[in-house]
């Protein structure tokens, strides 16, 4: 079958991107042949809060990228829907993330959809109401939604926004395990690469910092008596998308500098393992969130997670299991932290871990994006 996928990919970085390339490596291994349509602009500078959109990397091995797509220059979606059209793509397969990518998807897909009628649009939802909601997010997402077929969702919450949206067919499938960002290795030899110390625990925060993410509520914990006489350390591995100075000051006020390793950039793809291997306990103490890819990487590097209780952490994160799931506060994260720090279960969650991960592989994640295909009507 021939298949498009629109959205990011390299030279672009990030968890979309990662995602949007490693579906389509699964997908090419079930035989199909697959064509990346990304960008040649995706945000404009005043939107993207980071030092760069782009990586330094070579590009993924056997993988067609095409860069056909401004997202603000309809003269350029014009183009795409041609090259697109030109393809013959029998599917087409949009990732939505952020409403301000839905007009030009919009606009693409219904240009290819009167060539190719037959052709079915089944969109990749990470996110459909967004976490820092703009001024026109409403129509943008209302425009890109029109043209859906259907809707493979990562998350029963996704599934909630998208029913607000469309009562088209739509399936859940888990995000998947992120497995392209290498092995696990010895605790002791990744904390050596880092220099960081031998013998005390370390937490790990990872990925883009945002409001949303929580990490003032993790900063907060870890100002907890019981985390400080445990000698308890955070690493924070992530470029700050808001202002760094709120952090700072966070960590002044509860005398945290000297338990803290503040990378305070984007993590290449090659370091990624590093700071896995490095930690005892993955922590996501977000204040909202849908699903996340943080989770589906501590999966593969078999680490424990305390997560907070809100949008589908929970269901990716079965409490007991593969660590703890609890209320987004700091008090209650201090106490899942400590909880864990503390408990003689860590073997058994390592094994709930290894047992739960099974659900999440790529060959799945196909398999029901067919099965979706499959109840869209021509």
């Amino acid at each position: 079958m021939k298949i498009g996928i629109l959205g990011p990919a390299h030279p672009y970085r990030g968890g979309i991107a990662a995602f949007t390339e490693r579906m389509a490596q699964a997908l090419i291994s079930e035989g199909h042949e697959v064509v990346i349509y990304t960008y040649t602009l995706q945000y404009p500078d005043f939107m993207f809060p980071g030092k760069t959109q782009f990586t330094d990397k070579a590009p993924p091995a056997g993988l067609t990228i095409l860069r056909r797509i401004n997202s603000v220059n309809p003269l350029s979606w014009r183009k795409a829907a041609l090259k697109i059209i030109e393809d013959n793509n029998e599917v087409l397969i949009p990732m939505f993330w952020m409403p301000i990518m839905g007009l030009s998807q919009a606009k693409i897909l219904k240009q290819v959809k009167k060539k190719i009628p037959h052709a079915k649009v089944l969109s990749v939802v990470h996110n459909l109401i967004p976490h820092e909601s703009r001024v026109g997010d409403h129509s943008l997402t209302k425009q890109f939604t029109s043209v859906v077929d259907g809707y493979m969702v990562l998350t029963e919450s996704v599934l909630h926004d998208v029913r607000k949206y469309s009562n088209k067919p739509a399936l859940v499938s888990p995000h998947p395990i992120y497995d392209s960002f290498g092995d696990i290795e010895d605790q002791e030899e990744a904390r050596a690469r880092l220099r960081l110390e031998r013998e005390v625990p370390y937490l790990l925060f990872f990925g883009l910092i945002r409001e949303y993410k929580g990490l003032d509520l993790l900063l907060e914990a870890l100002a907890d008596n019981r985390l400080e006489e445990l000698g308890v350390r955070l690493i924070i591995a992530g470029e700050y998308y808001s202002k760094k100075d709120k952090y700072a000051q966070l960590i002044e006020a509860h005398s945290l500098s000297s338990r803290i390793v503040d990378v305070d950039q984007f993590i290449p793809d090659d370091q990624v393992a590093h700071y896995f291997n490095a930690a005892d306990l993955v922590v996501q103490p977000y204040k909202s969130a849908t699903q996340s890819g943080v989770t589906q990487i501590a999966y593969h590097f078999d680490k424990p997670m305390v997560v907070t209780d809100v949008g589908g952490l929970r269901e990716m994160c079965p409490d007991g299991k593969v660590g703890y799931v609890v209320e987004p506060n700091a008090q209650a994260i201090a106490d899942g932290i400590y909880r864990f720090l503390t408990s003689s279960d860590k073997e058994a969650m390592t094994n709930g871990i290894r047992e739960e991960k099974a659900k999440y592989s790529w060959e799945t994640f196909v398999e029901n994006l067919f099965t979706l295909e499959s109840q869209v009507e021509s």
